[in-house]
């Protein structure tokens, strides 16, 4: 008997009074009260919805309203319904809006201001009918920051920093995306770059692409300029003293000579030539003004003034009205064509733009409008527009990016509201409070299947943390858009939420478990916020203290069958004062192995 221990006789599961118990546990404990579910994405009964989500015991309750035709099918009657039964039963609301692209960049591609606008009015009504389930409060309105937008094809070595392998960039006169590889470059002059050669980023890749552009366009130009001057050197002196007459209809070719036609006939060639180089010439200084910086207009302004002044001449027209018409002699078109054309070499306009660039100025201007156009209309009790991260690998899915994209918005709202006449530093605290992010921990954990660590995930939420408005939660294995309840992938919840500091441990948080309700929701009597409580260590009271929703497996019982055997009765008759209900082999009264210690059978 020496030799016998008590984890010998009794192999009993873990012990449900272990606060981190069970695989599930994330290590981040969260209040019940913190954590909302979403409502079934394909159906505009809300009401029923609503209904069926309180009866899990949830005190936030998310509205998943991503399809606009969804939206558009809720009458009103049902939202104000919806109002009266989330004031009934103490639940708070928040609301995530239909998953438009706030660039204004379409399926296909391509942008265009039109469209845009389309899209801003369609966001707008989306936050004015969140607004009527919640009037009295800031109900968060979450929108992604890019739906179709394609981000940087991006990888991450075990050793070193991220690197960029693809980008896309936008023309902003056609509005088309492109994209672009980038390749190692090798140059003779750089022997030591020879093996390895040199990666260019995508600002310096663009800028090569741009200035390529213009040069190009420019070099066309001066090839067409210079066909036409050697026509011109090689007729036009034999006929300056008609041409002029011949220009302003003062002189009849019928008058000349054979020879003087076959010459004027050239000439018109050469002038035809001339015109047309100095069409495309005003159509690349259009370019530049457009694309160019303001400095720039300055100078292209001065440019625009010398080009008048010496391609236009005093004349009078046929009323004796003096007007200004083109100078007719060649030779000074032929100057003043040469003069713009190098001109405009010391110019590089920003034809292309990077697409992540260009994304967030416009969408900026998207968000920013509509989050001062619901301020102007509620006030202070106006909804509150969260920005969401994407799934990794769409545009503006970073940290970082989030960050620009919410600093944007905030100065285009400050910028709405001056010209309002509101004050700064008030226009600055309203859009602090009414512009803010949305982060998805499951969306973030996607990096991974780029090369990026855990460490990587969870360094993301830091870029955010100073605009966290509202968390969605979801977890998977960082490969594929999967969404399982808290616990269940590798997304390093702890090392986020502590990160994200105290605004991520007071935000709402979500759950989004499509892939959940759809395998293993069995037709919603396994709803994800059962696992969820575990996952993320919720209290079964209503105090922060145990025991906790993580050790409900050791109770024996599920979340709606009540708290279950917490302190089993076998736990008593082995552990209990005196051990009488210990095995017969050690000394107590129950019965143990039915055969004798030799008989090989282990004891029971």
């Amino acid at each position: 008997m020496a030799n016998y221990s008590v984890k010998d006789i009794y192999q009993g599961g873990y012990s449900s009074l272990k606060s981190d118990y069970g695989n599930i546990f994330t290590g981040y404990r969260i209040s019940p009260s913190q954590i909302g579910v979403a409502t079934f994405v394909g159906t505009p009964d809300v009401v029923q919805e609503l209904n069926l989500k309180a009866a899990l015991g949830t005190k936030t309750a998310e509205l998943s309203l991503i399809e606009g035709r969804i939206l558009d099918a809720i009458p009103k009657q049902y939202m104000e319904e919806a109002k009266r039964m989330a004031k009934l039963t103490g639940v708070d609301l928040t609301v995530h809006a239909p998953l438009l692209e706030p660039s204004g960049i379409n399926q296909q591609g391509n942008f265009s201001e039109s469209n845009r606008q389309a899209i801003e009015r369609e966001m707008l009504q989306a936050v004015q009918r969140s607004h009527e389930v919640s009037p009295k409060g800031n109900i968060p309105v979450t929108f992604h920051s890019s739906t179709v937008v394609p981000g940087p094809e991006v990888s991450k070595p075990s050793k070193g920093p991220e690197e960029i392998k693809r980008f896309a960039f936008i023309d902003k006169e056609s509005g088309q995306i492109q994209t672009h590889t980038l390749e190692p470059r090798h140059y003779p002059d750089e022997p030591e770059k020879l093996i390895k050669g040199e990666m260019k980023d995508p600002k310096k890749e663009l800028d090569i692409i741009n200035n390529s552009r213009w040069s190009n366009e420019l070099t066309g130009l001066f090839v067409s300029k210079n066909r036409a001057d050697q026509i011109i050197s090689e007729n036009y002196p034999l006929i300056k003293d008609i041409w002029i007459p011949y220009s302003f209809g003062q002189l009849d070719p019928k008058n000349l000579t054979q020879e003087q036609r076959n010459i004027l006939s050239r000439t018109v060639n050469a002038k035809e030539f001339l015109s047309d180089t100095l069409l495309s010439a005003r159509a690349l200084f259009n370019k530049a003004w457009k694309f160019g910086t303001e400095e720039e207009r300055k100078d292209l302004m001065k440019i625009s003034e010398n080009f008048s002044n010496n391609l236009y001449i005093e004349a009078k027209n046929e009323k004796g009205q003096q007007v200004k018409v083109p100078n007719p002699d060649l030779v000074v078109q032929s100057e003043t064509v040469q003069n713009l054309l190098s001109n405009l070499e010391q110019f590089q306009p920003k034809q292309f733009e990077l697409l992540d660039d260009f994304a967030k100025e416009k969408s900026s201007e998207t968000f920013g409008n509509i989050a001062f156009k619901a301020y102007k209309k509620y006030g202070d009790k106006a909804p509150i527009v969260s920005i969401e991260n994407p799934p990794a690998g769409l545009g503006l899915s970073r940290g970082e990016d989030l960050k620009n994209l919410v600093e944007m918005s905030r100065e285009k709202f400050v910028e709405n509201a001056k010209k309002e006449g509101m004050s700064e530093r008030d226009a600055k605290r309203a859009a602090e409070k009414l512009i803010g992010v949305t982060w998805d921990v499951g969306h973030i954990n996607m990096i991974r299947k780029f090369g990026f660590s855990e460490k990587d995930v969870a360094e993301e939420s830091k870029k955010i943390a100073p605009f966290l408005k509202h968390i969605h939660l979801s977890d998977n294995f960082g490969m594929e858009h999967t969404e399982l309840p808290m616990g269940m992938g590798n997304v390093p919840f702890k090392e986020i939420m502590k990160n994200l500091g105290k605004k991520g441990f007071e935000a709402k948080k979500i759950i989004e478990a499509g892939d959940w309700w759809q395998h293993f929701g069995k037709q919603g009597a396994n709803p994800p916020f059962i696992p969820t409580l575990q996952g993320l260590g919720s209290p079964i009271y209503g105090m922060t203290m145990a025991p906790y929703w993580n050790q409900s497996v050791g109770l024996q019982q599920g979340y709606l069958s009540g708290y279950g055997a917490m302190l089993p009765q076998i736990n008593y008759e082995t552990w209990g004062a005196g051990f009488s209900n210990l095995p017969q082999e050690l000394g107590g009264e129950r019965p143990g192995g039915q055969g004798s210690r030799m008989s090989g059978r282990g004891m029971e």
